[in-house]
């Protein structure tokens, strides 16, 4: 149950993104259509952040010491645009048109995304 409100929370956010950034578009002729391809865009991101993401913060631990963090929201930004790629691939139409975008949709998800997760209380234990 946990997963599916997760995953929810990430589809939520990523619209968000999209609404709100310009480089950041969903299409798809309908809302239900747009919907689903945000909830299957967020399980492509769920896993690419589950599987690159704790690599690249062993790996780069240094730099998030010494940018006091805020290398995450690159290394996010980085993800946004392979979940991007990969979405293309499977012809989901979900598409980041470069870094800046990127970069502003990883602010807006995880702020989005850390609201919601407060507010509807999904909590790790």
């Amino acid at each position: 149950m946990r997963i599916l409100l997760k995953v929810g929370i990430t589809a939520a956010a990523l619209g968000a993104a999209t609404a709100l950034i310009g480089g950041i578009t969903v299409s798809g002729d309908t809302a239900g259509r747009r919907a689903l391809t945000l909830v299957a865009v967020a399980v492509i991101f769920g896993l690419v952040n589950a599987i690159i993401k704790p690599i690249v913060k062993t790996v780069g631990c240094a730099f998030y010491i010494l940018t006091l963090g805020l290398i995450g929201f690159v290394v996010n930004a980085l993800l946004l645009l392979l979940t991007s790629e990969l979405a293309e691939r499977m012809d989901l139409p979900f598409h980041v048109s470069g870094f800046m975008p990127a970069l502003k949709g990883a602010i807006v998800v995880a702020v989005v995304g850390w609201i919601l997760h407060l507010v509807l209380g999904g909590d790790d234990d």
